[in-house]
C-alpha cells in the first residue's frame, strides 16, 4: 500500500486476509461453536485466488513464466477466474480447458476477463482426450512459450494453503479450533490448510466432504482406485475421477459425502438463515456439517471451521434458479427465491 494514500496498488494486494464468521442459526441445534471461512471476500470471490497468485509467483521467481508467455490451465472455473485476473495484472495471456459443468455464469466471467475458453464434456475419463485435462495438455504442447499450472498434480497448490489459509485460521481461532471442514476437490485447500494447523495441534480432526459419483471417500479408506465409483454429479469443484497429488490423504481424518440434492437446498438455507450468499460447494461443506452433528462427531467443546470456497453470484443459473431447482427434480419450497411476489409499480 502507498504510503501517504490508503490505496492498493492493484487487486492481487486484497488477496487472503478473509473473514471468520460464526454461523448461528444453521447450527443452532448442533453441540459446539461453529465458524465459516467465507474465501468470497478474496477479489476474485474464491479460495482460488491465493493459488493462482502463490503459482504464478513463484514461476516468475524460478524464471518459468517471462514476459509474454502464456497461462494454460484445467478448471471448474473458479482457478480459471482467478489466472485470468491474475494474468490481466501481469500481462500473461491466459488459455483455460474449462468443464462443461461449469455454469454459464462461471464461463461468462472468464470470457470477460479476457481468458480463451474451451469448454470440454465433463461426462468423459481423465484419459479421453475431449476431457479438460487432456485438452490441456494439447493445448500446451502446441502452444509455445506456455506454461501449464496443472493444479491437480502441483505441490504447489498445498503450499499456497500451507502459507496462508492454515496460518490465518489458526490466528483467528487463537489455536481452538478442534475440526476442520473442507471440500476436497484438487486437495489443495483442504491438504494445505490442515497440514500447517495440524503441525501446530496433530489432534485437531481433518474431515474431508466428498461428492456421490467421486473416487476420493474410497480411495481415502482403502488406497484403491475404483472406477465403479465414477457417476455424473452436479456439483462443481467438489469430488474427482481420478486421484490428485495435491491431496494429501494421510493429513485427512475421514472423508463424508453429500448428495447433489442436500448441498443445494443448503446453499439456499444459508441465505435465509446466515446472510451469507455463497457457493453450491459451501453449501456441500454445510451439508456435510450437518451430517457429522447428527452422527455425534461434535461435543460442547467443538471449534468448528468450515471452509466456503466461493461467492452466490456465480451459481445464479443453478442452485440460485428456482426453474434449474425445479428441472433437476431439487425444488425446495422452504428456501423458494420466488416465494416472495414482486411489485412492479407503474
Amino acid at each position: 500500500m502507498k504510503e501517504d494514500l490508503q490505496v492498493y496498488d492493484n487487486v492481487l494486494q486484497l488477496i487472503g486476509n478473509t473473514p471468520l464468521i460464526q454461523l448461528n442459526k444453521i447450527t443452532q441445534e448442533f453441540k459446539g461453536e461453529f465458524f465459516a471461512k467465507v474465501e468470497a471476500f478474496n477479489p476474485g470471490h474464491s479460495a482460488k485466488d491465493r493459488i493462482a497468485l502463490y503459482i504464478i509467483e513463484e514461476a516468475e521467481r524460478k524464471g518459468i513464466l517471462k514476459p509474454g508467455s502464456t497461462i494454460i490451465e484445467t478448471t471448474s472455473g473458479n482457478t480459471g477466474f482467478s489466472i485470468a485476473m491474475v494474468s490481466v495484472i501481469k500481462g500473461y495471456e491466459c488459455i483455460l480447458a474449462v468443464s462443461s459443468k461449469a455454469s454459464n455464469d462461471k464461463i461468462d466471467m472468464l470470457k470477460t476477463m479476457g481468458a480463451k475458453v474451451y469448454v470440454c464434456p465433463a461426462h468423459v475419463s481423465a484419459d479421453d482426450p475431449r476431457s479438460y485435462y487432456q485438452v490441456a495438455k494439447r493445448l500446451h504442447s502446441e502452444t509455445k512459450g506456455s506454461v501449464y499450472i496443472n493444479q491437480y498434480f502441483n505441490e504447489l497448490n498445498i503450499d499456497a494453503h500451507f502459507n496462508s489459509t492454515g496460518p490465518e485460521i489458526w490466528k483467528q481461532t487463537e489455536g481452538k479450533i478442534t475440526h476442520l471442514v473442507a471440500c476436497s476437490g484438487t486437495g489443495g485447500t483442504i491438504s494445505g490448510t490442515a497440514r500447517y494447523l495440524k503441525q501446530q495441534n496433530p489432534e485437531m480432526k481433518v474431515i474431508g466432504i466428498d461428492a456421490y459419483g467421486s473416487v476420493l471417500k474410497k480411495y481415502h479408506e482403502t488406497k484403491e482406485f475404483d472406477s465403479g465409483e465414477i457417476y455424473p454429479y452436479r456439483i462443481e469443484g467438489l469430488g474427482k475421477n481420478l486421484i490428485p497429488s495435491a491431496t494429501d490423504f494421510e493429513i485427512i481424518d475421514r472423508f463424508v459425502k453429500v448428495s447433489d440434492e442436500d448441498s443445494a437446498h443448503t446453499a439456499r438455507e444459508l441465505a435465509k438463515t446466515e446472510g451469507l450468499f455463497v457457493g453450491y460447494t459451501s453449501g456441500a461443506a454445510t451439508q456435510g456439517l450437518k451430517q457429522l452433528a447428527e452422527e455425534g462427531e461434535f461435543d460442547e467443546n467443538s471449534n468448528v471451521v468450515v471452509i466456503f470456497p466461493d461467492h452466490g453470484s456465480r451459481y445464479m443459473g443453478k442452485v440460485f434458479s428456482d426453474d434449474w431447482m425445479e428441472e433437476q427434480g431439487f425444488f425446495d419450497t422452504k428456501n423458494e427465491i420466488e416465494a416472495q411476489p414482486i411489485e412492479f409499480i407503474k
